[in-house]
């Protein structure tokens, strides 16, 4: 999750819905309530510690922060993205479509609904990841909104949180900040996070409780959107702001010919598929077993 969230147009929620955590993050999250709060003030650590899964948060949080600083500091994956984007966006297109087929399949048989939801949330993926980047301010209050955004679509399947903060020109901004420990902007950046991860994570909670088909549907629909830009053979057009390079345009093209980068493109894709296939079989598997054994 943590390396697909320094990833332009990958989701870290996406990759919690291919390895079958979503619903789990999402009830950890929402479970920060005045309960939670209540056993804190009582010193009930223990009873505290179990109501928000923390056995299963620290590692994953662990593991979220440990590859955003390892692909800031030690390898650059913003870098790799600039410099080898087919190859990159190749692996993570292949996740995604993979995904979106077990997914699909999980919801058969499709009626007239799902396919009407489907279809809304291809468009607004689509329409999102269209949006052509623009001017912001870089103050504490700006960078605050840009966490809770960001936030949102990092735990939002289809949208992705370092692309949200591109189209609000605080990408390099954010994760120069995290690489070089710049609390200035990396505090109301949190801030921010924490404010928006509380709220939205209560909302998506409580629309899989009680329109679990719609959402599903919906949030399948923005994976098939974004597959849009994630496609890895683009047409991308580069603006220099305050002297370094960003993408502020990109279109899905044809490969003129099938080099030795577009071949590893398309094993890379393949890789990404089978990925998913071998969880979900691997998940099913794990499912079933403990079934029999209840």
């Amino acid at each position: 999750m943590g390396a697909a969230d320094v990833v332009p147009g990958v989701s870290g929620g996406t990759m919690a819905l291919i390895l079958g955590i979503y619903q789990r993050l999402l009830e950890a999250i929402r479970a920060f309530d005045t309960t939670w709060l209540r056993l804190i003030a009582a010193r009930r650590f223990r009873d505290a510690a179990e109501h928000v899964d923390i056995l299963f948060l620290i590692p994953l949080g662990a593991g979220i922060l440990g590859a955003i600083l390892f692909f800031t500091r030690v390898v650059s994956l913003p870098q790799m993205v600039r410099e080898q984007p087919e190859q990159i966006y190749a692996l993570f297109f292949g996740l995604v479509l993979g995904s979106v087929v077990v997914l699909l399949r999980g919801l058969v048989p499709m009626r007239w609904r799902d396919w009407t939801c489907l279809l809304a949330g291809t468009l607004l993926g689509l329409v999102i990841v269209n949006v052509v980047p623009f001017e912001t301010p870089s103050d504490p209050w700006f960078i605050f909104l840009s966490g809770a955004l960001a936030i949102c679509a990092m735990i939002l399947p289809g949208i992705s949180g370092s692309f949200i903060l591109l189209l609000l020109r605080k990408y390099e901004h954010v994760f120069d900040a995290i690489g070089h420990f710049d609390f200035a902007v990396i505090l109301p950046f949190a801030l921010g996070a924490i404010s928006g991860l509380m709220l939205f994570s209560r909302l998506l909670v409580w629309l899989l409780k009680h329109h679990y088909r719609i959402t599903l549907t919906t949030i399948v629909g923005m994976l098939v959107g974004s597959l849009w830009l994630l496609w890895p053979f683009q047409a991308r057009i580069y603006d220099v702001i305050r002297g370094k390079q960003q993408l502020v345009y990109s279109s899905p093209v044809w490969p003129a010919d099938m080099g030795g980068g577009e071949t590893l493109a398309g094993v890379l894709c393949v890789a990404g598929i089978a990925t998913v296939f071998i969880i979900d079989m691997l998940a099913r598997r794990r499912r079933t077993t403990e079934h029999g054994l209840l």
